[in-house]
């Protein structure tokens, strides 16, 4: 089975040749303007305007935990807009936004995706930051749905 390759740099610049698709992680409520999702909209507009879409649209489409959409922002690159983060981390919130069984859910289409692209995956270490998740909970639910599925997968510490 594959091992997940960990480079240091910017998931935004993915460094391998052929398609890419760089995954990130989201939230249930239509929340976009904190964490990595900056980085992506620094580079592109698309991602962050078709999730305020899917999230309008919500009560027409599936815009729910465990889902994802992936958007077309360069000829050789996607964007992975994963729903694994139940609302936010407020002042006054008890516990963490991931969902674990929903990242796992998500990970699943991001691998069917990827096949169907023939292309490899790059993340930040997803759903570790504002979303609360603890990565040696993430790492094995990569190994288990796109690993174990032949995907490359690239995993970026930002220096």
């Amino acid at each position: 089975m594959k091992t997940i390759i960990y480079l240091k740099g910017d998931a935004t610049s993915p460094q391998a040749s052929g398609i890419k698709i760089i995954a990130h992680i989201c939230n249930d409520i239509g929340g976009w303007g904190k964490g990595f999702v900056l980085a992506i909209s620094n580079r592109w507009p698309e991602p962050e305007k078709a999730y305020r879409g899917w999230h309008h649209l919500r009560a027409e489409n599936n815009f729910a935990l465990g889902n994802i959409e992936v958007i077309k922002v360069e000829p050789y690159i996607y964007v992975a807009n994963m729903i694994g983060q139940c609302g936010i981390k407020t002042s006054r919130s008890a516990g963490v936004p991931i969902r674990y069984d929903a990242v796992e859910a998500c990970l699943d289409k991001l691998a069917e995706e990827a096949k169907l692209l023939n292309a490899s995956v790059h993340m930040p270490r997803i759903g570790c930051g504002l979303a609360g998740g603890k990565w040696e909970k993430i790492e094995p639910l990569i190994e288990k749905t796109l690993l174990s599925n032949d995907i490359d997968v690239y995993v970026y510490d930002y220096e």
